[in-house]
């Protein structure tokens, strides 16, 4: 069990990629934190030092999401912090998606987000407060092939999350989400070839693949006191991806 004074931060998606660092990351700033991903194996083979909580947990199930929830309060006491990065994509034509896969879709992406905070905001609001951060993508803002289920699910968090942020702000939670653009998580070095590899490359001004400590560290912040006046906003971490339209390659030919 923590000390009454140490915070409290529920992630889920922790097994690996971007949740597995940003639990990381609240770790080496002294959280407890509570690691929830469908994957009970994969959080098991975590390799974390700090007060951890491992917790099986399929969020788009309201059943499991509550016990998880009771069961991270009766552990801990309080949480302070609620990062919704758990996830599923798929990637299809719009006319080969079946009605099944987009539904699973947006219970994971968008429902799973609407579960977790309702379940955690009545903790954080008898304490007098808290921060919830919904990971979103760049996909929710700028449309592509094959994303249908995927971007649409994004689009709806980032308005769920002014939402919540507008309902919640005066009992003292705030609310914001983060974008990721394109990231080197291990589900990107096996989907992406070379060539699409070298199309993001060519559309990001910064020219890289960001780093899941990268996404983790805005996250980070974020939860933190040094955003306390930061509420229902969404901040695209993703190299500038979001920022341009066509012509970076031709422009860095001139430069």
């Amino acid at each position: 069990m923590p000390q009454p004074s140490e915070k409290i931060a529920v992630i889920t998606g922790a097994a690996r990629g971007i949740g597995l660092a940003t639990a990381g990351r609240f770790l080496d700033e002294g959280w407890g934190v509570a690691l929830l991903d469908i994957d009970g194996n994969g959080l098991a083979a975590a390799d974390l030092s700090g007060a951890t909580l491992l917790i099986a947990c399929d969020v788009a199930d309201p059943g499991q999401v509550t016990d998880a929830m009771d069961n991270v309060t009766a552990h801990f006491g309080r949480i302070d912090a609620l990062v919704n990065n758990a996830g599923t994509a798929l990637f299809k034509p719009l006319l080969e998606t079946s009605h099944e896969e987009w539904q699973r879709v947006l219970d994971v992406n968008l429902s799973g987000p609407f579960l977790c905070a309702q379940a955690c905001a009545p903790v954080m609001i008898a304490q007098g407060g808290g921060s919830i951060v919904n990971i979103t993508s760049i996909s929710g803002l700028r449309a592509s092939t094959l994303r249908v289920a995927y971007g649409t699910s994004k689009a709806g968090l980032m308005h769920l999350t002014k939402q919540q942020a507008a309902e919640w702000g005066e009992v003292g939670i705030r609310v914001n989400a983060v974008s990721p653009g394109p990231v080197d998580t291990a589900m990107a070095k096996a989907v992406h070839s070379a060539d699409i590899r070298a199309d993001y490359h060519d559309a990001i001004p910064l020219n890289r693949y960001g780093l899941e400590t990268e996404i983790a560290d805005a996250v980070w912040f974020l939860c933190s006191d040094r955003a306390s006046y930061i509420t229902g906003q969404n901040l695209a971490v993703d190299g500038g991806f979001d920022a341009v339209g066509i012509g970076l390659p031709s422009l860095r030919e001139n430069l």
